[in-house]
C-alpha cells in the first residue's frame, strides 16, 4: 500500500542530500556536462526545479506542462544560471511541492501526467522521489546508484520492471539480485534469460544509466531496452 506521507518525507530527505552536495560545486562545474547526454549540470538542476512546479500543477488539477516545447524551453532558459540561483530555485519549488502535498486531499483520485499517462495522486510523492534521487546521480558529483536508499532501489526496480512488462520489443527476462526476483519483457513462458546483479546494477540497466556490463546473463543476451 502506498504511504504518500512517508514518501513525502523521503522526498524531503533526498532533496536535502542533493542540495547539500550540490552546494559544494563551484559555478564553473555547473556548466560542465552531466551524465545525461546533451545536458549540463545546470540543465539537471533546472529540470528538477521545473519538475517540482509541474508536479504541483498536477496536484492542483492543472496540466503538468503547457507543452513539451515549453518544458524544454524552460529548462534551456534556466540551465545557464549561477549555482546559488539554481539551488534557491530547487529549494523553493521543492518546498512548494512539499506544502501542497501535505494538504489533506483525496489521494485515491486519478491524476494525469505527461503524454496521457495517468496515476493515483498518492504516487506523486514517489514520482518526485525518483526524480530527485536519480538526477542526483546524474549530476556526477559523487552520489552513485550504490548510495541510493535500499527501499528506493527495490521500489524503483519494481516500477521499471513493471513498466517494461509485456513490452513486445523486450525479450522475457527474469531479474534477480540474489534475494528478490522480478520478471519483465514479453509475456512468454518459459523465461529463457536470467539476469543477475546487484540492486544498483539492475536499477542502472533498467533506468538507462548503466550498460549492464556488470550483470551476469544466463540463457541468452542482455536485451536492449526502449527509452523511458
Amino acid at each position: 500500500m502506498i504511504d504518500h506521507a512517508r514518501d513525502l518525507e523521503s522526498v524531503r530527505e533526498a532533496t536535502e542530500r542533493l542540495l547539500t552536495a550540490a552546494a559544494k560545486v563551484d559555478n564553473a562545474r555547473v556548466t560542465e556536462p552531466s551524465r545525461l547526454p546533451g545536458w549540463s549540470r545546470g540543465h539537471v538542476l533546472a529540470h528538477l526545479a521545473r519538475n517540482a512546479d509541474a508536479l504541483l500543477n498536477v496536484l492542483e488539477g492543472r496540466p503538468m506542462y503547457v507543452s513539451a516545447a515549453a518544458r524544454d524551453a524552460d529548462i534551456e532558459r534556466d540551465a545557464p544560471r549561477p549555482l546559488d540561483v539554481q539551488l534557491a530555485d530547487v529549494r523553493q519549488t521543492a518546498d512548494r511541492f512539499q506544502q501542497a502535498a501535505a494538504v489533506p486531499a483525496d489521494w485515491s483520485r486519478t491524476v494525469e501526467l505527461r503524454n496521457g499517462v495517468t496515476d493515483t495522486a498518492a504516487r506523486l510523492p514517489f514520482r518526485r522521489w525518483v526524480e530527485v534521487e536519480l538526477h542526483h546521480v546524474d549530476l556526477g558529483i559523487g552520489y552513485e546508484l550504490e548510495d541510493l536508499p535500499a527501499e528506493f532501489v527495490e521500489r524503483e526496480t519494481d516500477f521499471l520492471a513493471e513498466r517494461f512488462s509485456g513490452h513486445p520489443d523486450v525479450e522475457p527476462v527474469r531479474l534477480t539480485d540474489g534475494t528478490r526476483v522480478w520478471r519483465t519483457g514479453r509475456d512468454e513462458d518459459p523465461v529463457g534469460i536470467t539476469v543477475r546483479g546487484t540492486g544498483a546494477d539492475l536499477l542502472g540497466w533498467l533506468s538507462g544509466r548503466r550498460t549492464g556490463s556488470a550483470l551476469t546473463v544466463e540463457g541468452g543476451v542482455l536485451p536492449t531496452l526502449p527509452p523511458l
